[in-house]
Parts: C-alpha cells; structure tokens; sequence
C-alpha cells in the first residue's frame, strides 16, 4: 500500500508546521508586481514544502537617478524601504500558509539582474531562481529573457521559469 503523501499547507493541523526546512535548499522569488511573479511564488512554496526547502523573497529596490537632492534622496530611500517591507511581510504570509515556513527576505538595492547575482554568491544556501514567464505581447518578461536565455550556460544555479499562465491546481500538481 502506498504512503499518504503530506498534507497541503492550507490544510494542515494548526500544530503541523510541515516538513523541517532544509538549510541548504532556498527557492529565490524575484518580488514584483508582476502576474507572473505570483505564480513563480506559489511554485517555490509547493516545491519548497513538498522538498523540505525555504523560500527567499528578494525586493530590488531601483536606485534614485539624482544625487544633487540629498535630503529629497534620502527621504525617498527610506520610503522605498518602507514599501519593500511592507510588500515582503504581506507576502510572507502567503508563504508560510503555502510552504510551512516563514521566508527569507531580502532587500536589495541596483538592477534586478545584479542584485540577483549579488545575492546568490552572498548566500550559499540559495539552490534554484524560481521566474515565472509573463504571457503577454511583450515575451516572457527581462529577468527571464536575460537570465534565462542570455546568461544561462553561466548562471552559478538551476533556474526555474514557471509559465505564467498556470493555474494553483496546475502549479500544485507540478510541484
């Protein structure tokens, strides 16, 4: 007879937290405002429950054009955090109902692509850059036109691009 597989996160015992988290497997979210990025999201956190993994949730914040304001540059740094923070515990919720984890979060300043690659020699316990492809006119969206498709053969880890179009059921099933 088989082995029941876990239960899902959304319908675990308050007491089950899930599998014990691996501290060697983290699933690296790109967070933007992005359709896709919420499926890329749901992804990891099914990948990370169903393997004992973590989610890490990396915010780039742009850097600011104009250094001849100071105080004008500085003020709009500590928003941008403010919002970068706001946005990670929002979704770190969804996480932890999803995966059974709290995530990592990250925050970083520069261009995504940097930041990523800044990110994943700082922290050795990232395994897989988890993108999820946009659907629309514009192709599958920069960090995975770039990352996946120019930089790939050089990329230090695995990289996943979900499709942007799947459903939570596909994406459960996937995952």
């Amino acid at each position: 007879m088989a082995e029941p597989s876990p239960p899902r996160p959304e319908s675990r015992a308050p007491d089950d937290p899930g599998p014990e988290p691996r501290a060697d497997r983290t699933f690296l979210v790109v967070v933007d405002t992005s359709a896709e990025m919420r499926v890329a999201l749901r992804f990891a956190c099914r990948r990370a429950y169903h393997t004992g993994g973590r989610v890490g949730l990396l915010y780039v914040q742009e850097p600011a054009d104009s250094q001849e304001w100071m105080m004008v540059e500085e003020k709009m740094r500590e928003e941008r955090r403010e919002e970068a923070e706001r946005v990670l515990h929002t979704l770190a919720a969804e996480v932890n109902r999803l995966s059974g984890h709290m995530p990592i979060l990250f925050v970083r300043e520069g261009t995504p692509h940097e930041a990523i690659q800044n990110i994943i020699a700082e922290e050795p316990s990232i395994g897989v850059l988890v993108l999820g492809a946009g659907t629309g006119k514009h192709g599958p969206g920069p960090l995975v036109s770039q990352l996946a498709g120019k930089m790939s053969g050089k990329f230090p880890i695995p990289i996943t691009v979900v499709p942007g179009n799947l459903s939570d059921e596909q994406i459960d099933a996937l995952a």
